[in-house]
């Protein structure tokens, strides 16, 4: 049987905590452009001389760039410094509990919404580009990551 009591006592160091947000960070993005790209190959089979399938591509990145710039490196930054006024830092502590909560209910929507749009030209284009604009925003904000230099102790 598990003791849930020690394990609840085992800290870790901020840095591993940093690691680890910033792994998420990283993997999410990356898994969304690669949901993107299928997306946007679908696109392309059904119309491909269509201009829509480029100008998704074009809108998806700019509009991950300003979440990114003026959203998400407002919330790395905030994490960070959560993660430092830490006393006795868990290993799960590296995102709030409600992140992880929202975190799944993104993922169920994002994998629905993909369902729903097979088959649908514009469907596949809007989805795309949603993916887009996230994975381009949690990339671009992980940035923050490193000039915060938040992996020196």
């Amino acid at each position: 049987m598990i003791n849930f009591a020690k394990f609840q006592r085992i800290t870790t160091s901020r840095r591993t905590l940093k690691v680890l947000a910033l792994a998420l960070w990283m993997i999410g993005g990356i898994m969304l452009i690669r949901k993107a790209s299928e997306l946007v190959f679908e696109a392309y089979a059904l119309a491909s001389t269509s201009l829509w399938i480029l100008f998704a591509i074009i809108f998806g990145v700019t509009l991950g760039g300003i979440k990114a710039k003026y959203i998400f490196r407002k919330a790395c930054k905030k994490n960070l410094v959560r993660i430092d006024a830490l006393e006795h830092p868990k290993l799960w502590q590296f995102y709030r509990p409600n992140f992880f909560l929202f975190l799944a209910l993104m993922i169920a929507t994002g994998a629905t919404l993909s369902r729903l749009a097979h088959g649908n030209f514009s469907f596949l284009l809007g989805v795309a580009i949603l993916d887009l604009s996230i994975a381009t925003a949690l990339l671009g904000s992980s940035l923050v990551f490193w000039q915060e230099k938040a992996f020196v102790e």
